[in-house]
């Protein structure tokens, strides 16, 4: 008998804080490096908008991130909590918990 198991991404904390920062950085680089080289303005501002309201949304999931470890903190590993990501409830549970 084969069971339908996912495959889970792990992250540590620190590594998925350290890529939402690279992500924040990469994207500010881009608005600036397509003002540079774009030739029309309302492109120009268009695009350094969207840059810039994407890394706004990573930044804000960077901080949902950091409440969802201080929940998961609180109950100590071993209860379930529920976090936000994108607007979508995940239930996170310990491993040991059933």
């Amino acid at each position: 008998m084969v069971t339908n198991m996912s495959t889970v991404l792990a992250l540590t904390l620190d590594q998925a804080k350290g890529a939402a920062l690279a992500v924040v950085i990469l994207l500010v680089l881009g608005a600036v490096a397509s003002a540079w080289v774009m030739k029309s303005v309302v492109q120009k501002v268009v695009v350094a908008l969207v840059l810039m309201l994407v890394a706004l949304l990573v930044w804000t999931q960077r901080a949902s991130l950091d409440e969802c470890a201080a929940k998961v903190r609180s109950v100590g590993f071993n209860g379930e909590t529920t976090c936000t990501f994108l607007g979508n409830d995940i239930n996170i549970s310990a491993p040991n918990s059933n």
